[in-house]
């Protein structure tokens, strides 16, 4: 059967009793980037460069705190009230996507009227960003091994031999669920660089919505995760969700734009 093995420790350097990951590092990586860009494609979106770095360190706090807490409420929420002291401990891998979506969007509405300004703008920066940090967030998913789909024969089954590793069982190929986020990732980015050349503010903002909500919804059959009703995963209940809005922000935009009002006022 053939398998890639990955071999690689989650430590990336060690300095003593300080250890830094490749999950941390990964997501240094992705944050950098994303700011870069989207403060680069600024004026395409509505905003300022300013805007975008102003808002950095809030959006990113709110991104960490709701990702984690969201992984914190669907993983075994027992277990985080008996041990308080590990719900904030992300170098042990899991953060919940969509409840950084979720804390992140409310932060910008709240910002974005802080400033007197439209919250569409601001909404497709914080989408596009998302759009290309995750992926980059994603290796580091995999150098862990916390991201697995479930035990399969595929050619690309990916197995690990690293002790750190998350992985329930060494030795034993997994679907490479972190793989096919970045692969769906790729295509998401690029049909978002596409809607941001149309330039109608939240329409990026909702079409990041629809698609990453139906990619996790397809992934999250190869993930090993507990059905929790209907014969779906949470993830995929809140994907359910997250689309729904999304899909309601474009019909939103659409019927203000053929009523002839501001993009940016709509809503």
């Amino acid at each position: 059967m053939l398998t890639i093995l990955i071999d690689i420790d989650p430590v990336a350097i060690a300095l003593g009793p300080v250890q830094i990951r490749w999950y941390g590092l990964m997501y240094m990586v992705g944050i950098w980037l994303g700011l870069a860009v989207v403060a680069r494609l600024a004026p395409r979106l509505g905003v300022t460069a300013d805007d975008v770095w102003e808002f950095a360190g809030i959006g990113v706090i709110a991104g960490l705190l709701g990702g984690r807490l969201y992984y914190v409420v669907q993983n075994h929420p027992s277990h985080y009230l008996e041990h308080p002291e590990d719900i904030l401990a992300v170098w042990q891998g899991g953060m919940a996507f969509f409840g950084a979506i979720i804390a992140v969007a409310a932060a910008v509405i709240v910002f974005a009227r802080w400033r007197g300004r439209s919250v569409w703008p601001f909404l497709d920066a914080g989408a596009l960003f998302a759009a290309i940090g995750q992926p980059i967030g994603r290796i580091g998913n995999i150098v862990n091994g916390d991201v697995i789909g479930y035990p399969t024969d595929v050619p690309w089954g990916t197995a690990y031999a690293n002790e750190g590793a998350f992985v329930p069982q060494l030795g034993v190929a997994y679907h490479p669920a972190a793989a096919y986020s970045i692969l769906a990732g790729l295509v998401l980015l690029g049909v978002l660089f596409a809607v941001v050349r149309l330039r109608r503010p939240g329409v990026t903002f909702a079409t990041y919505l629809i698609g990453y909500s139906l990619t996790q919804f397809v992934i999250f059959f190869w993930r090993a995760n507990s059905i929790t009703a209907f014969g779906l995963k949470q993830a995929q209940l809140t994907a359910i969700g997250v689309g729904l809005v999304g899909l309601a922000v474009l019909l939103l935009l659409q019927r203000a734009r053929r009523a002839g009002a501001p993009a940016g006022r709509a809503g």
